[in-house]
């Protein structure tokens, strides 16, 4: 359980980053309201957690999954037809200056 955690804390925080702090706020809200018998601040916390989950809810209702823009190759250079032909360089035996 302990190896799973931080995994799972570190792909929510990556894909959604202020969501997940307001839910992981809300939790420890929620755990220190309920075991201090602060009940107000557990339900601060339950609508904190209730509002993160709404909002990552409503952001991915927002973003079609389904629908990816058409991949085209980018080329970094030019075809080889537009290239023009450059001449062959020679070597030519010249005498060195005086």
């Amino acid at each position: 359980m302990n190896v799973i955690w931080p995994r799972f804390l570190k792909n929510a925080y990556r894909k959604e980053p202020i969501s997940s702090f307001v839910f992981v706020a809300g939790g420890v809200d929620v755990v220190i309201g309920g075991l201090g018998g602060y009940g107000t601040l557990a339900c601060l916390g339950l609508v904190a957690v209730g509002g993160a989950v709404t909002l990552r809810w409503w952001q991915l209702q927002r973003t079609p999954k389904s629908i990816q823009p058409e991949q085209v190759a980018q080329s970094y250079l030019p075809s080889q037809a537009s290239r023009p032909e450059l001449p062959m360089l020679s070597i030519a035996k010249k005498r060195p200056p005086h």
